[in-house]
């Protein structure tokens, strides 16, 4: 019986990893609802759009498709805005900085939970972001909840952006990880928060075969549970 996992957590812990690998071993979807997010974003900033003003926000999201296709070279799913591919266009610093003020619009999450929520109707995907447990899907089977300590997830995303920019240094992402935390964890709609029954994994000190060894038994377990008498 195919199942909903979701994984929710701080900035730069490692779910998109933990997501993608869990996903590939299970044969399901993997959908990166922080790429959703990012995609917005990128629209928003082409084309010069004030996500402060409500009425202009709401005319521009009637204007943005978004789509997941599977590319059969890379084996992972990819975004595509407006049927552009744009997967490595939004893991930009200047989208990562503003990714979190426009996650943070009312009418911009009522899309996005909208759009998610479609996506999950035949089950069998792990989806991942910060509020996937809480608000997306409340009633998922399996709800993971990733921690690290910040100096780990500095130096992980240092490595992540450095190749595509070597320009970037510690203390341009440090800031930018707490800037994302405070307005994650502090915004009104859909805070970042562990819900009730998620299950919290620190992988600071994991492996990224420890960790998916850890979701894996978990998924299992409750895949068994919903297979019918």
């Amino acid at each position: 019986m195919a199942i909903i996992i979701t994984i929710d957590g701080w900035s730069a812990c490692g779910k998109s990893t933990l997501a993608k690998a869990l996903a590939k071993k299970l044969g399901y979807v993997y959908i990166d609802s922080g790429a959703m997010y990012r995609a917005i974003t990128l629209y928003f900033l082409r084309n010069h759009i004030d996500w402060t003003d409500v009425k202009e926000v709401k005319q521009a999201l009637k204007d943005i498709t978004i789509e997941f296709n599977f590319n059969e070279n890379t084996l992972q799913s990819e975004i595509y805005l407006n049927e552009e591919n744009v997967e490595y266009v939004i893991r930009d610093l200047v989208i990562a900085e503003k990714v979190s003020d426009v996650a943070a619009i009312k009418e911009v999450r009522t899309f996005a939970v909208a759009q998610q929520q479609k996506l999950g109707e035949r089950k069998g995907i792990v989806m991942d972001g910060r509020d996937i447990g809480t608000t997306v899907f409340p009633k998922a089977e399996v709800k993971i909840f990733m921690v690290a300590d910040e100096r780990v997830r500095v130096e992980r995303r240092f490595k992540e952006l450095f190749e595509k920019n070597p320009n970037i240094t510690i203390e341009e992402i440090k800031t930018n990880l707490e800037m994302r935390d405070y307005i994650d964890s502090h915004r009104e709609i859909s805070p970042l928060r562990k819900a009730e029954d998620a299950i919290e994994l620190d992988n600071t000190n994991l492996t990224e075969k420890e960790q998916l060894d850890f979701a894996l038994l978990l998924a299992k377990k409750k895949i068994v549970e919903n297979i019918p008498a």
